[in-house]
């Protein structure tokens, strides 16, 4: 059955293996350490874990320099280490999915010295040649103020190669089909040793022309239905989830319009709106966003977050929308990032208000689609702005009091552990908060588990409910014969807000709150009064707690579509 897609209603949580559990004791975490906290995922009832790369690397980008896709890096353990995580993955019932970064290697890469030591070797044209500096070399880049070139001169090839990203990821030439073919082994590679998926880099630069002759880039759509075809040929049920910070209008290009590309997208859209709307107490260019983002194939689903490795990316807000997220989360310039983001972790961009984290995550979770959550945001985990770039809200997972935080026995991690401050190891840990009811981490306990538990949001169709305040967004979600209703308080004051389930005759009638005790019953004109605390949010069951006996088995306002969900 159609919902038997196992991303569409779980939680995937993102993790980089260096910087989550170190077993060796020498400050690099790796896949046997990983391998023991994989209770704590289950207990926190994570059905998904996403990994960054773990390949080997000269480790200049944290990893996505790949300079050989087939391996594990060293530091991290070996494929054997590999494989024994997976398979203690799939005991507890946790699918693995993995970053997949084609669009460009490492310049120390095997196929890239080959191609540049000899002009007449295959692999000279794995990548992107000119014999002259093309005159675009000045535009383009992905880290502007940081890099300064798309194309850099190679003395020993004789030529400028192509590099969307930093001069030492030379592009792979992914026109080429010889490097598509590539491509599709890698993920068979991968497939074979347990993995469910593949979170796929930089998607819209893999599937665009490159060459000192393109002008206007031209995405290759058609490229996107070869790696699904292959996947769903290799392993029926894996999946791709595209990083593609891409216009409304162009999703349904990445989807395919009859779902024959990718499974999942990261929604940046909806990203950029939800911080503007925590910044501003204003959620109606929020609703704007999601009923952009609203089409879909049915097989379809967008992965939401709030932040993950990156800055957060404010590239699609208009400038007086950006102006004022950067006033509000990122006011210094040491806190942004590239001329568009900020590089804080979430908890010090909230001033650690434990109301505003919530209710961050709270919108998030009753977002159409799956919540994606970033490691250490479970316990609200700070940054360190003295680390350069983004490895600020890279620092290693913080377990407990013992020194560098649990995570390692050496005394020189790799990447230093958060020590000073309010959110320094010894003040904000998981062994802490383990052992407090009322923590962050027990509460993210709670809410994953309720969101596990209202599959209306992953397969149901929305409706925005509309109120007179800006400030309270409210949303419904219908399927098969259920619904459930969320509202949320953007604002620092209370407010008080008066609005109709918006369903046919009494079935709105009673509104059952699903994470506390005050429930909502409509007056005689049908409607619901209710007073929200700053920041306040509410999770109701509309009708009644006897929903699953109401379910029926398909849906039945779609029941003559061809695609139903």
């Amino acid at each position: 059955m159609i919902d038997d897609l196992w991303y569409k209603n779980g939680v995937i949580y993102c993790l980089s293996v260096g910087t989550y559990m170190d077993a060796n004791g020498d400050g690099i975490g790796d896949f046997k350490g990983l391998l023991r906290r994989l209770d704590y995922l289950h207990g926190l009832g994570i059905t998904t874990i996403w990994l960054m790369p773990f390949q080997t690397s000269p480790g200049r980008d944290d990893g996505y320099d790949v300079a050989d896709y087939y391996s594990v890096d060293s530091r991290y353990g070996t494929l054997g280490d590999f494989v024994e995580f997976t398979h203690g993955c799939k005991q507890r019932g946790i699918r693995v999915i993995i970053d997949l970064v084609v669009n460009h290697t490492s310049d120390q890469h095997q196929w890239f010295k080959e191609a540049r030591r000899d002009k007449n070797s295959p692999y000279r044209d794995w990548y992107v040649w000119s014999d002259k500096k093309p005159a675009n070399a000045n535009t383009g880049m992905v880290f502007p103020g940081v890099q300064k070139s798309t194309w850099t001169r190679d003395k020993e090839a004789g030529a400028w190669f192509f590099h969307r990203f930093y001069d030492f990821q030379p592009d792979l030439n992914t026109s080429n089909p010889h490097v598509q073919a590539e491509i599709l082994k890698i993920m068979g590679f991968w497939i074979q040793l347990g993995v469910s998926g593949f979170r796929m880099d930089a998607v819209p630069f893999v599937i665009a022309t490159k060459g000192a002759k393109v002008r206007k880039p031209v995405e290759q759509y058609d490229m996107l239905r070869t790696f699904r075809e292959f996947l769903q040929w290799r392993q029926g049920d894996a999946i791709i989830l595209a990083e593609a910070n891409v216009k409304p209008e162009t999703d349904m290009d990445y989807f395919g319009r009859d779902g024959d590309r990718m499974h999942m997208m990261f929604n940046f859209q909806a990203n950029q709106n939800l911080f503007y709307a925590l910044a501003s107490g204003d959620s109606r260019p929020l609703a704007k966003a999601l009923k952009a983002t609203k089409p879909r194939p049915a097989a379809a689903q967008w992965g939401l977050f709030l932040r993950n490795h990156d800055e957060l990316d404010l590239g699609r807000l208009t400038k007086a929308q950006r102006d004022l997220v950067f006033k509000r989360f990122g006011p210094d310039k040491d806190m942004q990032l590239y001329d568009r983001g900020i590089r804080r972790r979430l908890a010090p961009m909230l001033g650690g208000d434990r109301r505003r984290l919530e209710l961050a995550y709270s919108l998030m979770c009753t977002l159409p689609g799956t919540p994606v959550i970033r490691y250490g945001d479970e316990i609200a985990m700070g940054d360190d702005l003295s680390l350069p770039e983004r490895n600020c809200a890279r620092t290693p997972m913080q377990w407990s009091t013992e020194p560098q935080g649990g995570f390692t026995k050496s005394s020189k991690p790799a990447s230093p552990v958060i020590d000073k401050g309010p959110y320094g190891f010894e003040h904000l840990n998981v062994a802490k908060q383990r052992r407090d009811p009322n923590s962050m981490l027990n509460w993210t306990e709670r809410i994953v588990r309720m969101r596990k538990e209202v599959p209306e949001i992953g397969w149901g169709d929305f409706a925005i409910i509309a109120t007179r305040d800006p400030a309270v967004f409210i949303m419904r979600y219908d399927w098969r014969n259920n619904s459930v209703l969320f509202v949320h308080n953007l604002d620092e004051k209370p407010r008080e807000t008066t609005f109709s389930a918006g369903l046919p005759g009494d079935a709105g009638e009673h509104l059952i709150n699903l994470l506390a005790e005050d429930h909502s019953h409509a007056d005689k004109r049908g409607q619901h009064r209710v007073v929200l605390e700053p920041y306040g949010y509410r999770w109701y069951r509309v009708g009644g707690l006897d929903y699953l006996l109401k379910r029926s088995d398909i849906d039945e306002s779609n029941a003559g579509n061809k695609h139903p969900g």
